[in-house]
């Protein structure tokens, strides 16, 4: 009897062992993913993807043949954005703790240490950079654009001191399309500045709609979002006034036929109607999350959109 527990015993120590192994593998795994901000990454990339493949379309080139180039593209656009998160993540360690969607990133936690985040950005912008110049200068250099902007310019400049600094982050956001297309066309087709535009306009409103939501996480955190600042009333003036100015942009781009132009129409009026009822609404907390949903569902179904058309 003694010996069989004994075995057993040592059956259990192992599968224990396994277990343990394997839980440290997922939970590594995990923070590395929220080390390079992944949603942000797979959000960016879609954009990224449809100005590699309207680039591919009015350019006359076939994606299978461009294949290795559109790889180059996408990896290297997903590198330097993850590489940029990294490094955002590593700066911002000090206030992240303060807000309840950052309280658990593995650099304000010590799963993993701060300088190694550093070095992982670094080396990722690094390798994407090398990517992209797979591809075209052009694509690289608006990735390295994209990347001062976002680390320099919002992360490190306007973040903590200016209510504009949802502004100038939106650099950075909108030029993943632009770095798609010139992937394949350094030209840089006035579709392309469309896009990029699209994306500028459309970070500003999805942005202010998640500080009304975390307001008082940003005032703790002493991040003067413009609801923190100015109060709501304000920001969902500000909103207002960047959801119309998307309205006039699909009509310039009537290259992709009237179906796009109509659905994009159509997205654009929805976001200003639900805008306009939050005038209305006493709850803004609610009405701010209902708006950042539907600027979710906006940018995946405006670029959707643009790809299908293409194969109608």
């Amino acid at each position: 009897m003694t010996t069989t527990r004994s075995v057993l015993s040592a059956d259990e120590k192992i599968q224990n062992e396994k277990n343990r192994d394997q839980e440290y593998r997922t939970t590594a795994f995990k923070d590395f993913l929220a080390i390079i901000k992944i949603g942000i990454v797979n959000s960016n990339l879609i954009t990224a993807f449809t100005g590699v493949w309207l680039a591919l379309f009015f350019t006359g080139q076939s994606f299978l043949q461009e294949i290795d180039i559109v790889i180059y593209a996408l990896v290297g656009s997903a590198l330097v954005i993850a590489g940029s998160c990294a490094v955002n993540n590593y700066y911002d360690r000090d206030i992240d703790h303060v807000m309840e969607r950052t309280k658990v990133r593995p650099t304000v936690t010590g799963r993993i240490n701060p300088k190694h985040v550093l070095v992982l950005g670094l080396i990722l912008i690094l390798i994407g950079t090398g990517f992209l110049l797979l591809t075209t200068v052009t694509a690289a250099v608006i990735g390295l654009i994209g990347v001062f902007s976002y680390i320099v310019l919002y992360t490190m400049w306007s973040k903590r001191r200016y209510t504009i600094n949802t502004v100038i982050g939106s650099i950075s956001g909108a030029v993943p399309p632009l770095i798609g297309w010139a992937a394949i066309d350094p030209e840089l087709h006035v579709l392309a500045w469309l896009l990029f535009f699209i994306m500028f306009i459309w970070q500003p409103p999805h942005f202010l709609a998640l500080a009304m939501r975390r307001v008082e996480e940003y005032r703790s955190a002493g991040v003067p979002m413009l609801p923190v600042v100015h109060g709501f009333a304000m920001t969902k003036r500000q909103i207002m006034i960047w959801v119309l100015c998307l309205i006039p942009l699909p009509f310039y781009m009537f290259s992709l036929g009237g179906l796009f132009v109509t659905i994009a129409t159509l997205l654009n009026i929805g976001w200003l109607v639900l805008g306009i009822s939050g005038f209305k609404k006493k709850d803004d907390i609610k009405w701010a999350k209902q708006m950042f949903v539907y600027s979710l569902n906006y940018l995946t179904i405006m670029f959707v959109t643009m790809i299908i058309v293409t194969l109608v």
